[in-house]
């Protein structure tokens, strides 16, 4: 059963993230051609996309190896099993939620190849729900970690690295 939940966590984040959020982005814009499309402006849009992506996935799999444990958790319900140590190396040294950071990136690189703002109001709209997600998910942090989940708060940014003192 550990082993569905797993497999069931990794393949709902992969439809998702890598395949629903761009669709209905490109859906909202009303369908628009996805090629040709400016080559200088594709080429940032597919860096920003691949960089989103192995950001993502480097989270996940260094969460898998080091956390013993899986990302999806929805809101406070359990998707599959939860890691059982707080991730504070590798891509999490960056920021506490690399694998949503990389979905960012990877989704900005998506508007950037539509060039219309009804793909920006999708990824602004995906961007509020995924901050109530993350909200719900650090009170479980503080719960399960107490003050050592407090201590990287201080020293690690939510989405993006902090400034060195």
């Amino acid at each position: 059963m550990k082993l569905f939940k797993e497999i069931l966590g990794y393949a709902l984040g992969a439809v998702l993230f890598v395949g629903l959020m761009p669709f209905l982005m490109w859906l909202s814009c009303g369908r628009p051609a996805l090629w040709p499309v400016s080559s200088v402006r594709i080429a940032v849009a597919i860096i920003l996309m691949l960089a989103g992506l192995s950001l993502s996935v480097w989270s996940i799999v260094y969460m898998r190896h080091k956390g013993d444990g899986n990302p999806m958790d929805a809101f406070g319900h359990e998707l599959a099993p939860r890691t059982r140590h707080l991730m504070t190396d590798g891509p999490y040294r960056l920021s506490r939620n690399p694998m949503l950071s990389g979905s960012f990136l990877y989704l900005i690189g998506f508007c950037l190849w539509l060039w219309v703002w009804q793909a920006l109001l999708v990824f602004i709209l995906y961007v509020v729900v995924m901050m109530l997600q993350v909200r719900s998910e650090e009170r479980r942090l503080r719960r399960d970690f107490g003050s050592e989940y407090d201590d990287y708060c201080r020293r690690t940014g939510r989405f993006f690295p902090k400034r060195q003192k």
